[in-house]
């Protein structure tokens, strides 16, 4: 079965809300009109309602199925202000929060926090700092994870072949303890998909082959990984070839229980791990989509800006996904 045939039969009928900030984005409409068409989730635009429907009915879309909110209309907002006052405990006045919550990604993320949608999709205009800097602020991280963090599923071949990559996205250094976390929460985004992880951190060096800084991170941040979920299958410092090859791998690591059938792909640093998935992408012809925020308490997924009307529709079938998984 197809990867995302899989994800909807799981999200179909679960009246998901998900939430669109970028209400007059035609990528983001189109998307939204045709995810509540097909009842895979309940779409929540952000914008002004005129110019939502306006920018419908240039392009023949029908916003039936759609529900669009207006922050400066909305009739909950002094109630989302007062809310946000608290959350943000003593970092925001009122009358700050009312200039907040009139940004589209304040106002969705609260939607989001405030349990009147399950998950929020943006970033098709916004950079990721604006999609992610108000979900750290308001829904914040899980318990145990320190940081938020970026997968990509790298799909190729009618998803007969699908890995998981990360952090690509977010953190350009992380420590070991980082590290570890982001390991154990990819582990479950390789689960949504179907994937049953096996869990490589990545290193130049397997095993003690080489001596340095970066490489004893690794190592470190497989101990405490494999101590933070003995569940699933974790092993590192693994070069990639030993990580990905069989042959390699016995040669390698032959006492590892990961080497040589990983699918899940853990980078030390986001440099590599950028570098790894566009090398994927472009000489191996997989389908990158992400990135997948993890460690959010709701799900909160950054598109690219240079995302189409696909791209939007995929990776708010997979925050529906995470959304379920959350509950």
């Amino acid at each position: 079965m197809d990867i995302f045939e899989g994800l909807k039969q799981k999200i179909k009928g679960q009246k998901i809300k998900i939430v669109f900030p970028e209400g007059t984005e035609i990528r983001v409409l189109g998307a939204a009109v045709r995810l509540g068409a097909e009842g895979l989730v309940d779409p929540i635009v952000i914008g002004n309602v005129d110019e939502v429907t306006g920018v419908a009915d240039k392009n023949g879309l029908k916003t039936d199925g759609l529900t669009i909110l207006d922050p400066a209309t909305y009739p909950e907002f002094d109630q989302m202000v007062a809310a946000f006052v608290e959350r943000r405990k003593g970092k925001a006045t009122e009358d700050q929060a009312r200039e907040i919550l009139k940004d589209a990604n304040y106002f969705g993320t609260m939607l989001t926090y405030m349990d009147l949608a399950d998950g929020m999709v943006s970033g098709a205009v916004h950079s990721t700092g604006d999609t992610v800097r108000p979900a750290l602020q308001i829904i914040k991280t899980k318990p145990g994870v320190s940081r938020t963090s970026g997968a990509f599923l790298m799909v190729r071949g009618n998803g007969q072949e699908k890995y998981i990559f990360s952090d690509c996205a977010i953190n350009i250094n992380p420590g070991a303890q980082e590290l570890a976390e982001i390991a154990v929460e990819t582990a479950k985004t390789a689960e949504m998909f179907g994937i049953d992880p096996k869990v490589a951190l990545l290193s130049f060096s397997t095993k003690g082959s080489a001596k340095s800084d970066e490489v004893a991170k690794v190592a470190e941040a497989t101990k405490i990984a494999q101590e933070l979920a003995p569940q699933y299958e974790i092993d590192g410092e693994l070069q990639f070839d030993a990580a990905y090859v069989s042959t390699v791998a016995k040669q390698k690591a032959p006492d590892s229980k990961v080497a040589g059938q990983a699918n899940v792909f853990v980078f030390p640093e986001i440099q590599s791990g950028n570098i790894g998935y566009k090398i994927a992408q472009r000489f191996g012809n997989f389908e990158a989509i992400g990135p997948v925020l993890q460690g959010l308490n709701k799900p909160v997924s950054d598109l690219s800006r240079g995302c189409n009307e696909e791209d939007v529709y995929k990776l708010s079938i997979i925050t529906a996904g995470q959304a379920i998984m959350g509950k």
